[in-house]
């Protein structure tokens, strides 16, 4: 070989690794009360690590997802055809309990367990866990009809990826979606103009257009439509109890920035059937259920994101010199990195103690649904947030190799900003969070309590706590100044995590930056004095 094509100054691939090797995931995952599931969550760890399974997210978004409207004579057939390891990616979240297992699980920390194994194995290829997510929260919003949850949650919880079109009667497992926004409402899903119509029999018909039906491929479908009693909340089959196709209709899949893998479509419902969940009338807060729990799944899923873009800087910085030293060890690139470092772990451990709520609140404890009423908008709004930008500036640690799509970090880039948007856009959890705090007040007063179990430990801390307080006690301009309100709730309460559970570094550099003042706008402007080479040190995998 010529002398001109000798490589040198390369990084290893990133390969054969434990994805779950995260100190902040794994200290959160026992501190949370599901330890028990450590092994369960290290294998999936191991498996997501594999050059084997990297490959499978790879081709899943380089072969995106095909509508077939019609068969060769001209039938609708409405099919999503996928790659095949799209379904292999299913097939291993599912038979590891990722979508409904943990509601049919009577055991504390089900629900951690779950969220630590949806953190990791995310980091696969996060399109696919967009039905896992729904599956997830379809449970609790099914429950409204104790008829249909009777039917349908064992099958939504059940260990079996079984892909077709068939009755669910005869299916081992099954996969719901979620179809809310229509064209001229979007978020304002009260302006939503389907109708639903009783047919007498317990049934309704349902006629309309979704504009934005995630995971068209499920096999059940929660929806809103226009009853007579007002919007309202409908299961509707792909599938009928008779065998025959409902009249669900796949107009054409979303050309997306992001989430390639996975299908997103508009949908027609020419008098497609479904039955009532809930009340009529009542359709918002039957289906919130769901959206609160896929809310939870966007901050997981951003955590996860940013878990993946640091350990990516880190070990190329690690493996890459310039004039002749090492990036990791050069005082401006260690900056970045612990920077990127300290914002992951901080929406770790924040997403962790979410999922920890939720399993309490599950279990009948009032203080930690109203805790997580306020925080799980507040956490939604500030850590997906932060994503997008957390990915473009872990994608230029590598330089122009970042910016190939060999090295995986343009998908991180496009996949970025869908958590922000996905359940309501920056703006919605904004609202949201002014909402809990009008209409449930005992929800501040928990939130309160989570930050100041925190109070003494770290003078910083307690300023951006008092200054929140008097924030919350001025009501003028409340929706104008939401986002700031949200932003500084939002880092009181990870300061608030970390100075009790995190790394002592990294809490000490968290203070410091986020909330002492002394930071900038971008990444890699933490202040002097703090132990950015630890914190680079505990964010390395791999050889």
């Amino acid at each position: 070989m010529a002398p001109t094509h000798e490589v040198t100054n390369q990084v290893p691939p990133l390969v054969g690794h434990d994805v779950s090797d995260d100190p902040a995931l794994l200290e959160s995952l026992r501190r949370e009360g599901a330890g028990w599931a450590e092994p369960d969550v290290r294998e999936l760890g191991v498996l997501a690590g594999t050059e084997r399974v990297q490959e499978w997210g790879r081709l899943a978004n380089e072969y995106p997802p095909v509508l077939r409207t019609h068969d060769r004579v001209g039938r609708r057939i409405d099919e999503v055809e996928f790659h095949p390891h799209w379904h292999d990616l299913m097939t291993v979240a599912v038979e590891h309990g990722l979508h409904a297992a943990p509601w049919r699980q009577d055991r504390p920390g089900a629900h951690v367990a779950r969220t630590a194994k949806f953190y990791v194995w995310s980091q696969v290829e996060p399109g696919h866990t967009c039905p896992v997510s729904m599956t997830y929260s379809a449970v609790p919003a099914l429950r409204h009809n104790a008829e249909l949850a009777a039917d349908y949650e064992p099958l939504l919880a059940a260990p079996h990826y079984d892909f077709g079109l068939r009755t669910p009667s005869t299916k081992r497992g099954l996969i719901a979606g979620m179809s809310m926004t229509e064209k001229q409402g979007g978020s304002d899903v009260r302006a939503n103009t389907t109708r639903a119509v009783p047919t007498g029999d317990g049934g309704y018909v349902l006629t309309g257009h979704k504009w934005f039906t995630s995971a068209p491929m499920s096999d059940v479908f929660l929806t809103l439509a226009q009853a007579p009693g007002g919007l309202s909340c409908f299961l509707l089959p792909r599938v009928l109890p008779d065998g025959s196709r409902n009249a669900i209709h796949l107009q054409r899949l979303k050309d997306k920035l992001g989430n390639r893998s996975n299908a997103s479509a508009e949908v027609e419902y020419d008098g497609a059937v479904g039955w009532l969940v809930g009340e009529e009338g009542r359709g918002v807060r039957t289906i919130i259920e769901m959206v609160n729990n896929t809310r939870l799944d966007c901050v997981t899923g951003s955590a996860a994101a940013m878990r993946y873009g640091t350990v990516r800087a880190v070990h190329h910085a690690r493996h890459r010199s310039a004039f002749g030293v090492p990036l990791d060890r050069q005082p401006l690139m260690t900056n970045v990195l612990a920077d990127l470092a300290v914002e992951a772990e901080a929406a770790t451990t924040l997403a962790l103690r979410l999922a920890g709520a939720g399993d309490r609140a599950v279990a009948g404890d009032a203080r930690e649904a109203a805790f997580r009423r306020l925080a799980l908008p507040v956490s939604k709004y500030w850590v997906c947030k932060r994503c997008p930008t957390h990915a473009a500036e872990a994608l230029e640690c590598l330089g122009g190799n970042g910016y190939v799509e060999e090295s995986g970090m343009p998908r991180l880039f496009r996949e970025s900003p869908l958590s922000s948007i996905w359940e309501g856009s920056g703006n919605v959890a904004a609202l949201d969070t002014l909402r809990a705090m009008t209409r449930e007040p005992e929800s501040v007063e928990a939130f309160l309590a989570e930050v100041d179990l925190a109070k003494g430990a770290d003078s910083r801390l307690d300023a951006a706590a008092s200054a929140v307080r008097r924030d919350l006690g001025d009501p003028s301009e409340a929706q104008f100044r939401a986002r700031r309100l949200v932003e500084r709730l939002a880092l009181v309460l990870q300061g608030s995590l970390l100075v009790r559970h995190g790394d002592e570094a990294v809490a000490d550099a968290f203070c410091a930056s986020r909330l002492g003042g002394d930071w900038g706008v971008a990444f890699g402007t933490l202040p002097r004095g703090v132990a950015v080479e630890a914190i680079v040190d505990r964010a390395r995998v791999g050889q």
